[in-house]
């Protein structure tokens, strides 16, 4: 029997609206009844929508107000010990912090753009159910007319996630209870089945490991009502894993080429065999025909008792459907599925296998080729990845130019966007006001926080990115062979959406991307002002990319058009530039055994960007909330001059990176965590330099926030620079002899 199911979909709503009534909470605007309504709203959108394109199995529980881990993780009572006297609003406190309170660290989930919020469970944690959301949202879908599969991230994911004082297996010997207590209250609802979401799985898991994973899967309650969900690559101990005590296995065929060739080996008979069989990561339609003929070569192969297709992860990484995208090219909307498609082509599938006709419905893609790209990279030399002087000369000839003090403070590069802004910029895509009207509005805004920057007392300035609605979205409207969306948003953290651009074609600059503002911005100014562009790495991973051609070649690509513009804006006199590279970390395999081809072209990607650049030009890069231990060497391989990373929520656990690794160049530690509406004070920046600077050398550090302060607003701001510079001024004045 073939049937059809879904792991996940998109939370935001078709316009966002989940997102507009969580932050009217946030501004006292909107109650927290509204909010449930609208979440109740969505809820029967997002199931009536799953009906109609006919999914057997629907998911519930994949809902959040704000993060998933973060709903498990209160329902399970693991509030540390700082937030025991919140009363009010104590979730969102978890994740945004209070005035006094810092939040809950966020990294990325896996090798996504998608933050969570990470777990504590401090040692001796009493742990307990509490109310969940999962159970409310199955009851209320099912007082709707829904039958659904509740949906739960599993122990295993939700341990190996957290931050534990206390070892994995002793915890697993308190949170079982707790889980098969919370599959007891589902079962007596009425839920058929249970699906345990476990990707964690899918990591280089050890053989410790598996066996706990083993002996939490034998002790869980209504275990063989239980879906194990996997997901983002091929599982780790094949054999132990499907052959664990659940009803039904859910295997990744898109991204885990080694699930295919085990599941044609053996699966056992007794159990659902879940085949994600659509990419839930890309928005390009499905080759049928080609899945298809996998599907049945693998269940002619092993024969389960019934086999699901679904996405081969949440559909909450594409947009929510193409129906937003009412001016995209009709060429290339046709070869396109959002999340609302992808369930059609799962039907389409299934109709197929049942039927035995295979049809094809669009054309094959292939992007639009330009010869001279091809040329341009076809003759890359070695030398176009070097930079023409090492590192130490480089810094002689900078501190030369740029004559910065100790401790020299910046900001990563955008300052808040109001609704004046956002408005104004809507009103010139609308054309409802001349483009120099508009460049007008933005020359005062830059004006405004060269201004605002003077005042503060910052070293290297930046110029704001008032004229970037997102830091890829921007460059994807600039090159060619890139499309941005009109409302293709998908969730990167919390509330915050971001509109990744479609990659269609080979990449080419044929015009300036950023200097008309930098230079102005520069001409306002002696300080130094950064030119800000977005990295290579970065500006792949963070938009949904071609397939035809191997990744690596997309990236030398952009990187040759980011070369460009470097080349210009040193031209115009720009003596910074930073290159951020958010998404470096996270583009990394989940397999250590496959990270070292993705290392070598993604370092070689950055370093063909600024390889060209002068001596004389610090070159800058910014990455935030990844893990960077097990990259520490590719990092110190870019060879770039500067780089800043995150450094508050992790409670400076990133600086432990650094303190094995003889890192020469310099840093700078965010000190002010933008992810949250709290004010750091300055004794906590200095707390966070004084770590640092017990591994490194004063001349190494930079005082900086953790990310861009687009998302802020200005009376959280101005305060919190205002501490960062006072932090840099009080270490000069210690380190000073």
């Amino acid at each position: 029997m073939i049937l059809t199911g879904n792991i996940g979909f998109p939370t935001i709503g078709p316009h966002r609206e989940l997102k507009r009534v969580v932050e009217g909470v946030w501004r006292g605007e909107k109650s927290l009844d509204e909010m449930i309504k609208e979440r109740e709203k969505l809820l029967i959108i997002r199931a009536t929508l799953q009906r109609e394109k006919n999914i057997d199995f629907i998911p519930c529980g994949d809902f959040s107000f704000y993060d998933r881990m973060l709903d498990l993780a209160v329902s399970f009572n693991c509030i540390p010990k700082r937030f025991k006297d919140v009363r009010e609003n104590l979730y969102f406190s978890l994740a945004r912090g209070t005035e006094n309170i810092p939040p809950l660290k966020m990294v990325k989930w896996f090798n996504t753009n998608y933050h969570y919020i990470v777990p504590e469970i401090e040692k001796n944690q009493k742990l307990e159910l509490r109310e969940s959301d999962v159970l409310k949202d199955f009851l209320f879908l099912k007082k709707e007319g829904f039958s659904c599969i509740p949906t739960i991230i599993g122990p295993f994911t939700f341990l190996k996630l957290s931050n534990t004082e206390e070892p994995l297996t002793t915890l697993a010997e308190k949170i079982i209870p707790l889980y098969s207590l919370l599959l007891e209250k589902l079962k007596q609802a009425g839920a058929k089945w249970i699906s345990l979401e476990e990707p964690a799985l899918v990591l280089d898991v050890t053989e410790e490991e598996i066996k706990m994973v083993k002996e939490m899967y034998k002790q869980i309650k209504y275990n063989h009502s239980i879906i194990l969900q996997t997901y983002f690559e091929s599982v780790s101990f094949y054999d132990e894993i499907v052959n664990l005590p659940v009803g039904g296995t859910g295997l990744d065929i898109v991204n885990g080429k080694e699930n295919i060739n085990n599941l044609m080996k053996y699966f056992p008979e007794d159990k659902l065999l879940f085949l994600g069989v659509i990419n839930g990561r890309n928005v390009w339609k499905t080759d049928i025909k080609k899945t298809v003929n996998v599907v049945k070569r693998i269940i002619e192969k092993v024969n389960p008792s019934i086999c699901v297709l679904q996405p081969s992860t949440s559909l909450m990484f594409v947009p929510w459907s193409l129906e937003g995208e009412k001016n995209m090219p009709s060429e290339i909307k046709q070869l396109l599925a959002f999340a609302v498609e992808k369930l059609d082509e799962l039907s389409t599938i299934k109709k197929v296998i049942v039927e035995g006709k295979i049809k094809q419905d669009t054309a094959e893609f292939t992007g639009i080729k330009r010869e001279n790209i091809k040329n341009r990279i076809a003759n890359l030399k070695e030398s176009d990845f070097q930079r023409s002087l090492p590192y130490k000369e480089r810094r002689e000839k900078q501190q030369k130019m740029l004559n910065l003090p100790l401790f020299p403070t910046t900001t990563i590069g955008s300052f808040p966007q109001d609704k004046i802004l956002r408005k104004t910029r809507k009103m010139y895509k609308d054309n409802l006001i001349t483009e120099e009207e508009y460049k007008s509005f933005i020359r005062e805004k830059i004006s405004h926080v060269i201004g605002l920057q003077e005042g503060l007392g910052l070293d290297v300035f930046v110029h704001g990115e008032f004229e970037r609605s997102d830091m890829v979205e921007y460059f994807g409207e600039k090159l060619e062979g890139m499309m941005p969306t009109e409302n293709g948003w998908v969730l990167s953290y919390g509330t915050r959406c971001i509109r990744p651009p479609i990659i269609f074609g080979d990449i080419e600059r044929t015009k300036s991307l950023t200097k008309d503002e930098i230079v102005f911005a520069q001409n306002l100014t002696e300080k130094p002002v950064k030119g800000m562009l977005t990295g290579a790495v970065t500006i792949l991973n963070w938009s949904f990319p071609r397939e035809d051609i191997p990744r690596y070649e997309i990236a030398y690509q952009i990187a040759l058009a980011l070369r460009d513009e470097i080349r210009e804006l040193e031209e115009n006199g720009i003596k910074i530039i930073q290159i951020d590279e958010p998404a470096f970390r996270e583009g990394l395999p989940l397999k250590k055994e496959k990270r070292e081809e993705y290392i070598s072209w993604a370092v070689k990607a950055f370093r063909l960007a600024t390889s060209g650049a002068k001596p004389e030009t610090q070159i800058h890069t910014h990455m935030c909330y990844s893990e960077f231990g097990d990259i520490i060497e590719a990092i110190d391989a870019l060879d770039a001059d500067v780089i800043s990373i995150e450094a508050t929520r992790s409670k400076g656990e990133i600086i432990q990176a650094f303190e094995n690794f003889k890192y020469e160049r310099e840093i700078g530690f965010g000190v002010y965590d933008i992810h949250s509406p709290r004010i750091p004070s300055t004794d906590e920046m200095l707390k966070i330099a004084n770590r640092a600077l017990r591994i490194l050398k004063k001349e190494q550090i930079w005082i900086n926030p953790d990310c861009g302060l687009k998302t802020r607003n200005w009376k959280e701001v101005i305060p919190s620079l205002r501490n960062l510079v006072q932090a840099a001024r009080i270490l000069r004045k210690r380190y000073t002899t």
